[in-house]
Parts: C-alpha cells; structure tokens; sequence
C-alpha cells in the first residue's frame, strides 16, 4: 500500500487525476480527516474539500501512476 499528499487545486486537475486513477486496476481512495472517497469517482473528488491537502492510497502498484502524482504532490 502507498499512500501520497497531493493538492488538486482546479475541477480540470481533478478530472486528470480521476482519469488517470481509473486507468489502474487496484483501488484507489482519497481522503482527508475522515472522508473517504473512491479515487475514480469524480463526483466524489469533486465533492472535496479542494482547499485542503489530501491523502492517496493506492492498494496497488503502478509506476506511471506513481510519477503521475508527482505532479501533485505536495512537500512534506
């Protein structure tokens, strides 16, 4: 399991990442405190708070998507 900070900051970058999550074939959520939201649903990412940094966690592995958030990704 992976899990990553990311920022989403326009409904464009989330309809990118909701795109690329979709293209994996393991789970994948997304959350903040203790929402939990299906990573391939973009009305559930919509419905976030996108003010806030949010959490990824990946039940799988796939380097493409790895590097994908990379783009996200926030500094810890």
């Amino acid at each position: 399991m992976v899990e990553r900070q990311i920022k989403l900051t326009a409904k464009e970058d989330v309809k990118e990442f909701v795109n690329e999550a979709s293209k994996c074939d393991f789970d994948i959520d997304i959350f903040y405190n203790r929402v939990v939201i299906d990573a391939k649903s973009i009305l559930g990412v919509l419905s976030m708070d996108l003010t806030r940094v949010l959490t990824v966690r990946c039940n799988g592995q796939d380097e493409r998507f790895n590097n994908f958030l990379n783009k996200y990704a926030v500094a810890q």
